[in-house]
């Protein structure tokens, strides 16, 4: 990461096909829900979901089948560069996606819980059955946090206006 040389990792997927081999540009190292995960720029980004995507890959270390450290050098401008805590602050388990701005309303028991899961939301409005909130958030991620909040999350602006239905 620190020479800016690109890698090419064999990576173990959950879906199919199980294994493919990308060429990729490094650029940190993260530990986050258990496990730890290279992050890097994709270089082909025809074979991504999101080929617009600005934000980089999180690979978990150990689906990392097999790389190799090549003599080729990449260069992030400054203005460019990775910054960690911005992407930790719209990621959710690890899962990007496209990067979207959301508004729910959250009847939980306890806003802080919701604030704290998502660092970039803000409480938008109040009343007696709740807060409304918006947040700038990877869908992947927020889609399986929405999910798991149960009736306590109604999504009204996002990706997937359906979620938890």
């Amino acid at each position: 990461m620190q020479n800016h040389q690109v890698m090419e990792i064999e990576y173990e997927r959950l879906k199919e096909p199980k294994l493919v081999r990308r060429r990729v540009l490094p650029v940190g190292i993260m530990f986050s829900e258990y496990y730890f995960y290279l992050t890097a720029f994709l270089e082909d980004k025809k074979t991504f979901d999101n080929p617009d995507d600005l934000f980089p890959t999180s690979y978990r270390i150990d689906r990392i089948r097999d790389f190799n450290v090549l003599e080729e050098h990449f260069k992030v401008p400054h203005k460019d560069r990775f910054q960690e805590g911005e992407f930790r602050k719209r990621v959710q388990f690890m899962y990007g996606g496209r990067l979207e701005r959301i508004r729910f309303k959250y009847t939980g028991p306890s806003i802080e819980a919701a604030l704290d899961r998502l660092p970039t939301a803000e409480i938008i409005f109040q009343d007696k059955n709740g807060w409304t909130v918006e947040a700038e958030v990877f869908w992947k991620g927020i889609e399986m946090w929405i999910r798991s909040q149960g009736a306590s999350v109604r999504l009204y602006e996002g990706a997937e206006k359906d979620v938890g239905k």
